[in-house]
């Protein structure tokens, strides 16, 4: 499988729409809000350890990316304001986000109402601790 992956060729952060433009060479550009990467953030501490373990996140709307680190030259890892830093966001992964934007936001709104949950609902042990927290995942960082 030698499918190439687009590379970005420009990332800008858009704090007061909350939204990361990201331009590919492939010619397609796409503005991800912020609060759709941190729902969909890639780190085990969203997605768990396997299928069925994904914690749904809540009372992100507001979230923003506080700062974008590069991750040599084939991703870059946001640090949101809610304190999250530990998903790896390939551009593979944001090219996908981009492109599958409006599926990913209807998905997601759909596990809310089937979990009951409100999208700007506090999450439930937030904080250090977290009960959401793997024991491997509580006071480190990892990046799966």
């Amino acid at each position: 499988m030698t499918k190439s992956v687009p590379q970005p060729t420009e990332l800008t952060v858009h704090r007061g729409s909350r939204v990361l433009e990201v331009a590919f060479d492939d010619g397609a550009r796409y503005r991800i809000p912020f609060e759709l990467m941190r729902v969909y953030s890639p780190s085990a501490e969203v997605r768990g350890h396997g299928p069925g373990q994904e914690v749904l996140q809540t009372g992100k709307r507001e979230v923003l990316v506080d700062a974008l680190e590069p991750v040599g030259n084939y991703a870059v890892q946001p640090s949101f304001s809610d304190g999250h830093d530990s998903g790896i966001y390939t551009w593979e992964y944001l090219y996908f986000l981009g492109q599958e934007r409006e599926r990913l936001w209807q998905e997601y709104l759909e596990r809310l109402q089937l979990a009951g949950a409100d999208r700007d609902a506090p999450m439930q042990g937030a904080g250090s601790g977290s009960a959401s927290a793997c024991s491997s995942h509580q006071g480190g960082r990892h990046a799966h």
